[in-house]
């Protein structure tokens, strides 16, 4: 049995490497996720919609399909406890099925606000065959001790 990391802030440094996360992309990858996300637009299910109206190689996915891959490389990184405050990424090329898209990240913030909340900042890509596709950078919460749990704060204990 696996559990999953208890990361807190005191274990992250500037300049630590999040483990890479490679995953194989299939089209059920993207018509599910274009479905959770209720993006009935074509190009994310008909190929031949995609090919022949949007002249891309293949459906492709979607944004917030994206940004779901996103949150779950951080988070399966952090562990339970850590808690997104804020995420920007710009989309610069497409993911296709049979595609290996390939997620790295690096800290480049650990600080703590003045409520006490840690804080880190991570830079992360989503590349395909070493071709930058998305860019990343997202804030999120760490615990700074083995009791303290980002999920308890709200109002002005909350300042993403």
């Amino acid at each position: 049995m696996t559990t999953a990391p208890r990361l807190t802030l005191p274990a992250v440094t500037v300049g630590d490497r999040l483990p890479d996360l490679p995953y194989d992309v299939t089209a059920t990858t993207v018509v599910l996720g274009a479905l959770a996300s209720r993006d009935w637009r074509p190009m994310h299910h008909d190929k031949d919609f995609a090919v022949d109206r949007n002249g891309v190689r293949d459906i492709f996915l979607n944004t917030p399909n994206q940004a779901a891959w996103f949150e779950r490389y951080l988070t399966d990184w952090t562990g339970p406890r850590g808690r997104l405050g804020r995420m920007t990424f710009r989309m610069k090329g497409s993911v296709f099925p049979g595609d290996t898209m390939v997620f790295t990240g690096t800290v480049d913030e650990v600080v703590s606000d003045d409520t006490g909340c840690g804080w880190i900042g991570v830079d992360v890509t989503l590349s395909v065959g070493g071709d930058l596709k998305t860019s990343c950078h997202a804030r999120l919460a760490l615990p700074t001790t083995d009791d303290d749990n980002p999920w308890s704060r709200s109002g002005d204990r909350w300042t993403p």
